[in-house]
């Protein structure tokens, strides 16, 4: 019986003392410390070990400007056995409550030259310097316990003081000597050193980088440095450069930076730098010792390439190439890209629809998974479409989505679905799958789906036969067929006919996308800006704005212009889909680190 009255007291003393400790920090929170004090002293004579509550009692009593009782408690915690030298960074932080800095002074150099005792102490000193704002001491701190202990590692927290000093070149030592002890680290480093350079190579912070980098490069030879010149290269969009370096890289590793140079590829074609990524992409094939994945994708992208710098002159070329891949290659499961892309270029390019589907069927024979399946047969659907043969195409987009439920391709296969509903004139159907897919959780599905269902449903209501919107789904599909010049013409025929129309803006924003393919820019620029100032209030405007951005940044290099047209869609179209990619462009244009 006495075991459990004594079980059940300390269950009420630590109920009281949880409770307590709760109350406390509350008041403490609220800025109630009249309060606040009377428990952490109550917690503090019951819990002398806590450190906690005593921290806690010392910043109320400094809140009440109490200082001699402040200070009373920490010399009692100075006389403890073993009292950890904080606590004398304590005491001169209460000296500099009451504005003399002098005896401050004499306990914060005190508290440091604790360090050289134990070097341990270091991070723990530091961190309470920083508390108090005393960053000098706090940096000074750090550097002393790693001078003194190698073993130890400060230089994320000298980093982040140098960065609240400004001192970015002592900030940018900081992080790359983190990356010199530990090369795994580099990822982390990375996304600390993003925030404070940009895409100007003449960009203060660029340069320091660039020299800490070539530097370090210079003491130590090692293969990082390298890694993180190609980096900053490609952050300046030098990409010549940074292909440089990314050889250097694969000479000193060989096969395992293969995937490196790949991915430097893929950006380069991204930022519309083709000339480049063709160049890396073959750097890849001759250098590659094996065939594999790697090799084989290079050898497709520069096939694709060739094709789009020739202005698709290099047809026969390309059918070669495809030859030999599939010899040496075959019909094989880790294959499938060969075949996938091949089906496209005869149909998409070669105009051999038929061969490309037989190609398709073949490769529907290997044993594959139910999402090579689904890719294979999303291609095959994409060619029965581009060939008329709309039913046959909705049975694969079905049969993509029955096996595949909830899944993105499966959601693609449904906006595909209503497309070719859309081409082939059966609007309601196609209106039936864009309602499902308004909630896909792909945002660029959702608001493609949500633009052709407004698109049929707009245009349905004004004209019962629906005349003009038949003649823009033709359009649309002559589009999807490569036919270009009789697309644009077919839209003419909206522009002429259907002036007023709702459907007009529409035929505007598609015929604009067809001239810039033709290099027409100067009549693309008429459309998106006549879209601006007659549909100012419509869906597309946005589209226009930010087209017309994207125009004047990448194509006719008129930045100020480019820079007007981002800022339209920050400040008036908050719920677009293109905000985030005009603010993010906007920013780069103004100089703005970009994270």
């Amino acid at each position: 019986m006495r075991i459990f009255i004594l079980i059940l007291a300390c269950c009420f003393a630590q109920l009281s003392v949880g409770q307590n400790s709760f109350l406390a920090k509350q008041y403490f929170d609220d800025g109630d410390f009249d309060k606040a004090v009377i428990f952490y002293e109550k917690l503090v004579k019951e819990n002398p070990r806590r450190s906690d509550y005593q921290t806690f009692l010392i910043s109320c009593y400094q809140q009440l400007e109490r200082y001699s009782d402040a200070k009373k408690q920490i010399q009692q915690n100075l006389q403890s056995n073993n009292p950890h030298p904080v606590y004398y960074i304590d005491l001169g932080h209460n000296y500099t409550l009451q504005g003399n800095d002098a005896e401050a002074t004499k306990y914060y150099d005190l508290a440091y030259s604790k360090v050289a005792e134990n070097p341990r102490d270091g991070y723990g000193l530091a961190y309470r310097f920083q508390k108090y704002s005393l960053l000098e001491y706090a940096a000074k701190t750090y550097s002393k316990a790693m001078e003194l202990n190698p073993d130890l590692d400060f230089n994320f927290q000298l980093a982040r003081i140098y960065g609240e000093q400004g001192n970015v070149e002592k900030m940018f030592y900081s992080l790359l000597n983190i990356i010199g002890k530990n090369p795994d680290k580099m990822p982390t480093v990375i996304r600390s050193l993003d925030d404070f350079i940009t895409s100007d190579s003449d960009y203060r912070n660029n340069i320091i980088l660039k020299k800490l980098i070539l530097r370090n490069a210079q003491r130590t030879p090692d293969i990082i440095w390298n890694e993180m010149l190609s980096w900053l290269f490609i952050q300046q969009k030098q990409f010549n450069s940074a292909f440089s370096q990314e050889k250097a890289i694969y000479k000193r590793s060989q096969e395992s930076s293969l995937r490196r140079l790949q991915t430097l590829a893929n950006i380069c074609v991204d930022e519309n730098q083709k000339e480049t990524a063709q160049e890396v992409y073959n750097y890849i094939v001759t250098n590659s010792t094996r065939e594999d994945n790697i090799k084989l994708y290079a050898e497709l992208q520069r096939i694709e390439l060739d094709l789009e710098l020739s202005e698709n002159k290099n047809i026969e070329i390309a059918q070669k190439s495809y030859n030999y891949l599939l010899e040496t290659y075959g019909y094989k499961t880790h294959t499938i890209l060969l075949q996938l892309k091949y089906a496209n270029f005869l149909a998409f390019k070669k105009n051999n629809s038929e061969e490309a589907i037989t190609v398709l069927k073949k490769t529907l024979e290997l044993q594959l998974n139910k999402y090579e399946e689904a890719k294979i047969k999303m291609t095959l659907a994409d060619i029965l479409v581009y060939n008329k043969r709309f039913n046959e195409a909705l049975i694969y987009y079905t049969q993509i989505q029955k096996n595949l439920k909830n899944d993105i391709l499966a959601q693609n296969a449904r906006f595909k679905v209503a497309k070719a509903s859309f081409y082939k004139g059966d609007f309601d159907w196609a209106l039936a799958q864009l309602k499902v897919l308004r909630s896909s959780t792909s945002q660029l599905i959702a608001n493609d789906a949500m633009q052709l269902s407004l698109l049929i449903s707009d245009n349905s209501l004004q004209d019962s036969t629906k005349t003009a919107l038949k003649k823009y789904a033709t359009a649309d599909l002559l589009a999807y067929q490569n036919k270009t010049t009789e697309a644009i013409t077919t839209l003419d025929d909206i522009l002429e006919n259907h002036k007023g129309e709702k459907i007009e803006d529409e035929a505007l924003l598609k015929q604009a996308e067809l001239l810039i393919q033709q290099k027409k820019y100067e009549k693309a620029e008429f459309n998106y800006l006549k879209i601006i100032e007659f549909y100012a209030s419509g869906i597309l405007a946005d589209d226009a704005h930010y087209a017309l951005g994207e125009l004047y940044r990448t194509i006719l290099y008129k930045p100020e212009e480019a820079k007007y047209h981002y800022e339209k869609i920050i400040y008036g179209y908050q719920d677009s889909y293109y905000f985030p990619l005009a603010r993010k462009e906007f920013r780069k244009l103004r100089g703005d680190a970009i994270n």
